[in-house]
């Protein structure tokens, strides 16, 4: 087992990645590890994450209270946000919150991340809704993701950032990482004339293949076990699920009249 010193380490670590690849600026961002059911690791505010050291880390108990600090520093303001995380997902570990340019930008523009345009992020990232916009530090933005909870592992924040979590440090990392790919391929791709999308039935292929390989997490794949359309492009688990209003209203209303016209052809 990997002791509390060597966490604090690699959440240094994630936190020189994010700041080094540009996905916070300045001393935005945030990072949380679960040590116990009532113990957590977080990154402290006011702190640059490129340039921390295991001694500024924070430990917190499961309501976000200080359970250790060093000199000045206090946990982020955001820990209400990671806490929501793991109140409704006992598989998560660990969670990232970062400001990456391209995602953050479809988060400020309303548009969530649901074109099926490569194989490796329908597999490993499904879609990415966009959870309503709440105001920093306070319970509006968890209480806006946490509908998103049971049904995705990561999120963008409107006019914020981005949110992803999983079942180590490492994982939620790739994630955000991925996602911020994801957003770059995909604005690239509208620069140059709009994206090729996969077909549904090669977007089922691929949610089979994730099935096969087992991967943890939520995903679309776990929801759309026999659905006739895949839930990448029309949102079709925010809709199914009642957790609209992330997604852009164009979405929504090409997913409705999909489904109006498919019943007057049966």
């Amino acid at each position: 087992m990997v002791n509390e010193y060597e966490i604090k380490k690699q959440i240094c670590e994630i936190g020189k990645r994010i700041y080094d690849r540009g996905m916070v600026a300045a001393n935005d961002g945030n990072i949380s590890v679960k040590i116990n059911d009532n113990e957590f690791l977080c990154t402290p505010t006011g702190v640059s994450k490129g340039f921390m050291t295991p001694d500024y880390i924070c430990r917190v108990d499961k309501e976000g209270n200080v359970l250790e600090a060093n000199g000045s520093f206090k946990p982020s303001s955001e820990i209400k946000m990671h806490m929501r995380v793991y109140k409704h997902r006992p598989d998560v570990k660990s969670v990232v919150h970062a400001h990456p340019i391209y995602a953050t930008s479809f988060a400020i523009a309303g548009i969530p991340l649901t074109q099926p345009i490569m194989p490796e992020a329908v597999i490993a990232l499904g879609c990415v809704p966009i959870a309503e916009y709440g105001t920093p530090s306070t319970n509006e933005i968890p209480d806006a993701v946490e509908k998103y909870l049971p049904y995705f592992d990561a999120v963008l924040l409107a006019n914020h950032g981005a949110l992803s979590f999983s079942d180590s440090l490492l994982a939620a990392y790739h994630k955000m990482e991925s996602l911020e790919f994801y957003a770059q391929l995909l604005f690239n791709a509208r620069a140059l004339g709009g994206p090729k999308e996969l077909s549904d039935e090669q977007v089922k292929g691929l949610y089979e293949i994730r099935r096969q390989f087992g991967l943890k997490g939520k995903h679309p794949a776990d929801i759309c076990v026999g659905g006739k359309n895949s839930c990448h492009a029309c949102g079709g688990c925010s809709v199914a699920h009642g957790v609209g209003g992330g997604a852009a209203d164009g979405d929504l209303v090409a997913a409705i009249t999909k489904k109006v016209i498919e019943s007057l052809g049966k």
